[in-house]
């Protein structure tokens, strides 16, 4: 029976794909932050009917010891690691570039790029010596050279992101480790991330325009997540992008966005955690 973990996975999509996960027979390893959420998740994902099982335990994804640590109990639990996903991430406040404080640059870059590099590094070291598994990191606004005020450091973080995945594809395949490393690129989803800054420790007060834009574009997680972890469990592909928000459907919502009108802003009983 294979494993999965995923970084960031008390809520919103790391949650939805656990679930998913869980109903195709993966153990999943869950993680987060707080041990009380962590604890909550696996409860509900307990309920789901499968052979699997389920385990989870803190992480703080800017900690390197953290990170080897939750490497260390997956293998303790399931000997190996089949896919990791870093999932977790921070969004910033909405300021220009010069009005953050080295400390919010400081969480968004460490979390969003820093937690994924170092992240990676490890787990690379544990799935070469068994010359399997998969890593998949996330993409996000930013990642196709979008720009917008308010997401810049975000963008910053997530173009790297791109960047070192592609890379590390590239390392994989030379040094022929036999691991796979792949992007996932959800696009928008309709959590309290985008309400939120700096891992919920600040609001975010959406503009009308902005709102416009992600009820045209936007989708809840569990929707997203179907796609994303059908992807991966089909995928024997190294440096494989499965991309669920295409150019061709962007293009399509917004052309049919008279006749498809959505408002997710107004239910926030709808709205999912992230």
């Amino acid at each position: 029976m294979k494993t999965v973990v995923i970084t960031g996975s008390a809520r919103g999509l790391g949650f939805e794909m656990a679930k998913l996960f869980k109903k195709n027979n993966f153990n999943v390893v869950i993680s987060d932050l707080k041990l009380e959420n962590v604890q909550k998740a696996k409860s509900e994902l307990d309920t789901i009917e499968s052979e699997s099982k389920v385990s989870c335990t803190t992480c703080n994804v800017t900690n390197s010891e953290d990170i080897a640590a939750l490497i260390k109990f997956a293998v303790d639990e399931y000997k190996s690691i089949d896919i990791w996903i870093n999932n977790a991430g921070v969004n910033q406040p909405e300021k220009a570039i010069w009005e953050l404080t080295e400390d919010e640059i400081n969480m968004v870059l460490d979390v969003d790029l820093k937690g994924t590099i170092m992240a990676s590094r490890l787990v690379m070291q544990e799935m070469e010596k068994n010359h399997s598994g998969a890593i998949y990191n996330i993409e996000g606004y930013g990642s196709n050279d979008a720009k917008m005020l308010g997401l810049s450091i975000y963008g910053t973080s997530k173009r790297a992101v791109t960047y070192f995945t592609e890379a590390l594809a590239k390392e994989s395949e030379e040094r022929n480790t036999g691991v796979i490393i792949g992007r996932l690129s959800p696009g928008i989803m309709i959590t309290d991330f985008i309400k939120t800054a700096l891992g919920d420790k600040e609001k975010i007060n959406l503009s009308e325009k902005t709102k416009k834009v992600y009820n045209i574009l936007g989708d809840y997680p569990d929707v997203v997540a179907n796609f994303l972890v059908n992807g991966m469990i089909n995928n024997d592909k190294n440096d494989a992008k499965i991309e669920w928000l295409t150019n061709r459907k962007a293009a399509w919502r917004f052309m049919t966005a008279g006749f498809n009108k959505r408002d997710f802003f107004n239910d926030d009983t709808k709205m999912l955690n992230k």
